[in-house]
């Protein structure tokens, strides 16, 4: 088996790797479940595994969308991208990577993704909201893929999450979230005066208007 050390050196640096166990096994299993067996391809069915519970890997994802793995940061965005096409969020909030055979957790900082570009068409009822995570996803916001706004408690700042699929969601990026608020419009909702979004024929309440500062 690969020590910790030697999996860190294969993270960072593309090692070759000839170990079928632990991390390295793991990589291998991921890329396996992908169409045809390469990235790019599209997405395992991750939602309808059921493996095995089989314990915590030292991996985290930080707010800036930074993949750690033993607190070093993993270099290859190839391998990010992997990672990020066995991710799942379950019923109990912890996130996991999922293959057939096993279910291993992993730690979020805060959201799973970064949305990093924005793109609108359209406008009024028309518009349509489409984002670029940090790892290659595009979604576009509609019934299906929704976007919620949290007031951050430390620094009173807006924080917009858009649903990226199952239960995971990306962090909309600082930059990327003064152009998004531009689009708000105050919007009567179920009786109440909202700063909204439009997107897809949805509406998206930000806050009440009379928040707005």
């Amino acid at each position: 088996m690969n020590s910790g050390s030697d999996m860190k050196n294969n993270l960072n640096a593309g090692v070759t790797i000839s170990s079928e166990s632990g991390l390295d096994a793991l990589m291998r299993r991921a890329a396996s479940q992908l169409p045809d067996g390469k990235e790019g391809s599209g997405l395992p069915p991750v939602e309808r595994w059921e493996p095995d519970f089989c314990g915590e890997l030292d991996m985290e994802i930080k707010a800036d969308g930074t993949w750690f793995y033993m607190g070093t940061p993993i270099g290859r965005p190839a391998l990010v991208r992997l990672f990020s096409t066995v991710l799942r969020k379950d019923a109990d909030g912890k996130t996991y990577l999922v293959t057939p055979v096993e279910k291993i957790a992993i730690r979020v900082e805060d959201a799973h993704f970064n949305a990093v570009e924005m793109h609108v068409s359209g406008e009024g009822d028309t518009q349509v909201l489409t984002f670029r995570t940090n790892v290659g996803d595009v979604v576009k916001v509609d019934a299906e893929h929704s976007l919620r706004f949290v007031i951050d408690d430390e620094t009173g700042g807006l924080k917009p999450y858009i649903l990226v699929r199952g239960r995971l969601e990306a962090l909309v990026s600082r930059a990327v979230m003064y152009d998004l608020v531009a689009l708000g419009e105050e919007l009567l909702i179920d009786g109440q005066l909202m700063f909204a979004l439009r997107s897809s024929g949805q509406l998206f309440p930000v806050m009440a208007a009379e928040n707005l500062q």
